[in-house]
C-alpha cells in the first residue's frame, strides 16, 4: 500500500520544520515552534456486580491539550492583540466575546514550501501570553515570545490535497 497517493515514489514522511500558522486570514510572523496537537480520552472502568471479576473499559470524556506557539520577538503585535481580548488588565478587564475565540489553521509544508496537510483548531483562545523572554546578556539566542492556546477540537482540513513534487 502506497503511503502517498500523488507522489508514490516518496517513502519518507514529511519533515517537521516547515509549517505556517494562520488566524484572521493572516499568517503569524517569525513563528519558530508549535507544540504537538494532542487529544486524549479518559477511561471509565466498571465491573458487573454479579459477573466475573473482569474490569470492562469504556471511553469517557475527551480533552484536547493546549498548544504553545513560539515566535521570535518582532514588532508584529498579533500575539499581544489576541491575548488582550481575554480579560485584558487595562480598561474594564472584560473579555471580547465577539473575537476572543478564533479558528487557527496549522499548515505542514513540504521541502518545496507547498502545503501538504492542514489542521483546523476549533474555538481557540489565549490562556497564557509571554511578551518577552528571560533576558541574559551572556546568551547566544533569539528573543522569543509565546502564546498558549486552548481549543475545543481539531480536524484535518480535507480541502488540502497532496501536491505533486518534482
Amino acid at each position: 500500500m502506497a503511503q502517498f497517493t500523488t507522489n508514490s515514489h516518496r517513502i519518507d514522511p514529511y519533515k517537521n520544520f516547515k509549517f505556517r500558522v494562520k488566524w484572521d486570514n493572516r499568517f503569524v510572523a517569525g513563528l519558530s515552534k508549535v507544540s504537538a496537537l494532542k487529544r486524549s480520552t479518559e477511561t471509565i472502568e466498571w465491573r458487573e456486580a454479579g459477573g466475573p471479576s473482569i474490569v470492562r473499559k469504556l471511553p469517557g470524556r475527551t480533552k484536547f491539550e493546549p498548544i504553545t506557539l513560539e515566535a521570535g520577538l518582532t514588532h508584529d503585535t498579533q500575539f499581544m492583540e489576541w491575548a488582550n481580548q481575554v480579560n485584558h488588565p487595562g480598561g474594564n478587564g472584560g473579555t471580547s466575546l465577539k473575537s476572543y475565540r478564533k479558528e487557527v489553521i496549522l499548515s505542514i509544508l513540504n521541502l518545496q514550501g507547498s502545503e501538504v496537510m492542514a489542521f483546523k483548531l476549533k474555538r481557540a483562545w489565549v490562556s497564557e501570553f509571554q511578551a518577552a523572554p528571560e533576558l541574559d546578556a551572556n546568551a547566544n539566542a533569539v528573543a522569543i515570545q509565546s502564546l498558549k492556546l486552548e481549543f475545543e477540537g481539531f480536524e484535518l482540513d480535507g480541502s488540502v490535497k497532496e501536491p505533486a513534487e518534482s
